[in-house]
């Protein structure tokens, strides 16, 4: 009877019969409750630091991607230069050769010219030594 006015009071007895304004069970729960609180943010925190390396290796993936795609870009635009060299050089060539076929056709004429040349000496001194 004591303990049922106490409780209408309010006030309890927990286990170590020391007075109390909670009730032992309520008391009980909210102790159960504190734990499964600190196991939560337990689990939150585990799963904070698993995102957080997450991220981290996402990071590094995306810089390692990123200096991949320079050194493509780069190789790229090297072989574009390239490219653009040798064009220019085969131009020069074709440049040079069109300049040697010029110079051989001149050479070409100007041999024709002197074995005519030689022809005709051949037959004036023919001519003059039979004259004589």
């Amino acid at each position: 009877m004591a303990q049922a006015a106490l409780g209408a009071a309010g006030l309890h007895f927990d286990e170590l019969s020391k007075l109390r304004v909670l009730d032992p069970e309520v008391s009980q729960q909210t102790a159960q409750l504190r734990e499964e609180c600190r196991a939560f943010l337990d689990k939150i925190v585990e799963f904070q630091k698993i995102v957080g390396s997450l991220i981290e290796l996402v990071d590094q993936l995306a810089k390692a991607a990123e200096s991949e795609k320079m050194k493509a870009i780069g190789a790229r635009n090297l072989l574009k230069s390239i490219a653009k060299q040798r064009e220019a050089q085969e131009q020069q060539l074709q440049a040079l050769i069109a300049e040697k076929k010029m110079q051989l056709e001149r050479y070409r004429i100007e041999y024709e010219t002197l074995c005519r040349v030689e022809a005709d000496q051949k037959e004036f001194i023919d001519q003059f030594i039979f004259q004589k």
